[in-house]
């Protein structure tokens, strides 16, 4: 038999429920009663499996070498069941291969082609992301504070999880970097009373959110800018800020940079959440088997992610200084099941909207990657951390006094109150 075909019976022989291959010649490799069947088109797609290159099989599927008859969930046992190793097992870097990927970094992120990455994401289609997104398009890791949480309870609760951790208070100027579809901007202006700051690189999401203001009649107190984090005005400093689901998207190299301006954006004794995608590995740079190039491909190009370690030595190079540090990973692997589970209900309304060749290709690839990132996250590839941070401060006797100027109380009653 041909050492591929040999390869692939070995691997069928091996996952954890029934699965069948349907070759291109007809012939048909694995269980008679299958969970799920693969239809291949294409041979080079063999290999790929025998390889284990999951990654490269996403790429196959998006580009319709091969169909899948079965649920996304079993697809994706079936994915982590053939890799080869770890994907975020690494060894380190010698110090030319780290200036590269360096410069690189800081080649990827200059204001203009950040700009184009987010909205070549963000601009696909409202009424897609829609489709799978709670009533609010929150686009980030949810939080279950109760087993039982649907994903927009769960979202809700995340909203409320952030602005309590802030500490926001009536009056308070509040800004959002990444504020997406308005999720957060809108929750703490008409729960907790803020003056709302929001910025985004998606022209989509900008009309979408200054829409949305003006029809709850919040055009004093809640303004949406088509802005760059790089340029936004450090002459009135905020009392708090967030940034959600937004730093994945500013490269490495840039991460000194990054967060010295959040600093210099915040008032002394203010406060910082970040909340944003790790690497769960120490040293990797993306995911292995392929996996890091398909998001890079088709979903987030530009995206880079860093191990909670070294965002925490970025942040402090920044001029910050951590205070509160939540691994929320089981969270995020949920909230993107349900996305996942979402559109699978609703495949035949996404073909609607996304219509002709190309946009088969995103569905197929936004198919891959809402159940590709739910597996990653379940298997702790990736991780999900929510650091609340503040201006370094040179010492004062009485911090844990609560004083009028200090937003950190220096214990964490108030999260749980």
């Amino acid at each position: 038999m041909n050492p591929v075909l040999s390869a692939v019976e070995s691997k069928l022989s091996s996952l954890p429920l029934p699965v069948q291959l349907i070759l291109p010649d007809g012939q048909k490799l694995g269980s008679s009663s299958p969970d799920v069947t693969l239809t291949i088109k294409d041979k080079a797609t063999l290999a790929h499996l025998a390889a284990g290159q999951v990654g490269v099989l996403g790429e196959d599927y998006v580009e319709g070498k091969f169909d899948v008859d079965g649920s996304m969930r079993d697809l994706m046992r079936i994915a982590a069941a053939i890799l080869p190793g770890s994907p975020i097992e690494a060894a380190r870097v010698g110090r030319l291969t780290e200036l590269i990927r360096r410069l690189v970094s800081v080649w990827r992120h200059s204001i203009e082609r950040d700009a184009r990455q987010i909205q070549f994401h963000y601009d696909l289609s409202d009424d897609f992301y829609a489709l799978w997104l709670d009533p609010r398009r929150v686009y980030s890791c949810a939080y279950f504070r109760e087993p039982d949480m649907n994903i927009a309870q769960a979202q809700e609760a995340k909203l409320d999880h952030i602005c309590r951790k802030l500490r926001l208070r009536e009056g308070e100027k509040f800004l959002d970097v990444g504020a997406g579809w308005g999720g957060l901007l809108l929750w703490a202006a008409e729960n907790y009373g803020v003056d709302a700051t929001g910025i985004t690189l998606s022209r989509n999401q900008h009309a979408y959110v200054n829409k949305l203001i003006e029809e709850k009649g919040l055009s004093g107190r809640v303004r949406m800018s088509l802005l760059d984090y790089r340029k936004l005005d450090e002459s009135q400093p905020y009392d708090k800020i967030a940034s959600v689901g937004m730093f994945e998207h500013v490269g490495r190299a840039q991460l000194d940079g990054y967060f010295s301006k959040l600093r210099r954006l915040v008032r002394p004794g203010g406060l910082v959440m970040n909340h944003g995608i790790t690497a769960g590995g120490v040293d990797n740079a993306e995911l292995g088997a392929g996996m890091g190039e398909f998001i890079e491909k088709y979903i987030f190009p530009g995206g880079e992610l860093t191990h909670i370690s070294h965002v925490l030595e970025h942040l402090a190079q920044g001029g910050l200084e951590g205070l509160d540090i939540e691994n929320i990973r089981p969270h995020y692997a949920r909230t993107l099941w349900a996305w996942s589970d979402a559109l699978e209900a609703k495949l035949g309304q996404a073909r609607q909207i996304l219509t002709g060749a190309q946009g088969e290709r995103s569905l197929r690839a936004y198919r891959m990657y809402l159940a590709g990132c739910a597996m990653g996250f379940q298997h702790g590839w990736i991780a999900l951390h929510q650091v609340l941070a503040q201006p370094a401060q040179s010492g004062r006797p009485d911090e844990l006094d609560n004083p009028e100027d200090l937003a950190y109380p220096w214990r964490r009653n108030y999260i749980y109150a």
